[in-house]
């Protein structure tokens, strides 16, 4: 099992969000989290990569095999892309960023300056990141934000070359990224905290 989450509870601002939420996640599947704006998406996937506490239940894996990917691009735009992939190349030890800049196209971008960038420019150029983790479970908030349709089906291709490898990715999404037919669908609807109660953390002066 690549992720297992048992009974979670989590909270935002200090008000109960989700509760017992159950989904288990295969090597090679996709798990798509489904709910309108507002329902707690962002919330459990911040909580499954570590980024702030839960109020109750389990979560089985390893923070050593995520990689989160949330709404910023996490770029720095005085360096060039090839500057800002040989950065995080460096840090999770990949041995070339050239397989991973012709895959997420922006090989040709490799000695521009990211500031110089378009919207979905950058968004390309922070996705490629997940390329160079070496990571076995994805864990993306609204991914393709920015990305027209080329890039969005490219990078769905992305993902599938992911799960073949063993991989795993627990998505936030609307859009079609062509994995509907085999991933499951998490609505989040089902989990909604109907209390509001306040949290018994103190996840809201984090």
């Amino acid at each position: 099992m690549a992720i297992s989450i048992e009974s979670l509870s989590v909270s935002r601002g200090g008000v109960n969000l989700l509760q017992g939420v159950d989904i288990e996640l295969e090597n090679g599947q996709a798990g798509i989290l489904r709910g309108p704006n507002g329902v707690g998406k962002t919330t459990l996937l911040r909580a499954l990569a570590g980024l702030q506490p839960v109020e109750s239940g389990t979560i089985k894996c390893s923070l050593e095999d995520i990689c989160y990917s949330g709404h910023a691009d996490g770029v720095k735009p005085t360096l060039t892309v090839q500057e800002n992939l040989e950065f995080w190349a460096n840090i999770f030890g990949s041995p070339s960023i050239r397989e991973v800049a012709e895959k997420f196209m922006i090989i040709e971008l490799l000695n521009t300056k990211v500031g110089n960038l378009s919207a979905g420019q950058k968004r390309r150029v922070g996705l490629a990141r997940l390329g160079l983790t070496g990571r076995q479970v994805w864990l993306l908030d609204e991914p393709t934000v920015s990305l027209d349709e080329t890039s969005v089906k490219i990078f769905g291709n992305i993902i599938k070359d992911h799960l073949s490898e063993d991989g795993c990715a627990l998505i936030a999404t609307h859009i079609d990224l062509g994995l509907e037919n085999s991933a499951q669908i998490i609505d989040l609807l089902e989990f909604q905290s109907n209390s509001g109660d306040l949290s018994s953390s103190n996840e809201a002066f984090l």
